[in-house]
């Protein structure tokens, strides 16, 4: 299988091995005695020996693929300027604007208790006026009979002042 390059070997347990760790079944090497490319590894049973390691392999760098830029994406870029300058000369315009939209915004005032004066005065007047001609005529009764032969039939018809 591999061909070792260094001979393992090993020495009986030194007295100031801890007490806590269990009796190795066979003598004990020292760590300065492991030569490189060996390490202690824990088997899938639950053994613990040492053996050769293969440093991982470098994973590859991830390729970076340049992507082209969506075209909604440009459009917006282009329009962000236009659309901030937009506003700031809304601002500046609503600026020098002001004194004016102050005046209308009083006229319009004006206008609107107007016309709320006339939609309660006109009706009051126009009742005033009947009360007092004192004309007691009635209604006009008028009434008005339509004939017609066929749905696009010519229409013949009468109306009656009554």
């Amino acid at each position: 299988m591999h061909d070792t390059a260094y001979e393992i070997t090993t020495q009986p347990r030194p007295d100031d091995y801890p007490a806590y760790l269990p009796v190795p079944e066979g003598r004990v090497m020292l760590p300065s005695e492991i030569p490189p490319g060996v390490q202690m590894v824990t088997l899938p049973g639950g053994i613990r020996t040492l053996a050769y390691t293969q440093p991982p392999a470098p994973a590859a760098p991830p390729v970076l693929v340049s992507q082209a830029i969506p075209t909604w994406a440009k459009t917006t870029a282009l329009l962000t300027p236009t659309i901030g300058g937009g506003i700031a000369a809304a601002g500046i315009g609503l600026s020098y604007a002001a004194p004016g939209l102050i005046a209308m915004s009083q006229a319009l005032w004006s206008a609107v208790a107007l016309i709320a004066a006339a939609a309660i005065g006109v009706p009051v007047l126009l009742r005033l006026g009947r009360a007092a001609t004192g004309t007691g005529r009635g209604t006009t009764h008028i009434t008005q009979n339509i004939t017609a032969s066929g749905m696009f039939g010519k229409a013949n018809g009468t109306i009656n002042h009554h």
